[in-house]
């Protein structure tokens, strides 16, 4: 009776310890994987910036433009 406890001991440790095995597989995965969307993370944040400083400076333009526009406006209003 006692060796058959054992060897049902034996085998819940050898379970516990395949889960384990598996788990800690598990693990170092989804690091690999927290670390890859990190990354991705990291570049899509700089496409963003470099995006919003495009942006930014395209407005800028199309207010200059703007701006000399109606100088010009008000100058052949002028000459009217």
């Amino acid at each position: 009776m006692s060796l058959e406890i054992l060897e049902q001991l034996e085998a819940k440790v050898q379970m516990a310890v395949d889960t384990i095995s598996l788990l800690q597989m598990e693990i170092e995965e989804l690091k690999e994987k927290n670390e890859t969307l990190g990354r991705e993370s990291d570049t899509v944040r700089e496409s963003r910036d470099a995006l919003e400083q495009e942006n930014a400076r395209l407005k800028a333009d199309q207010e200059a433009w703007q701006q000399r526009i109606r100088s010009l406006l008000g100058k052949i209003e002028e000459v009217e």
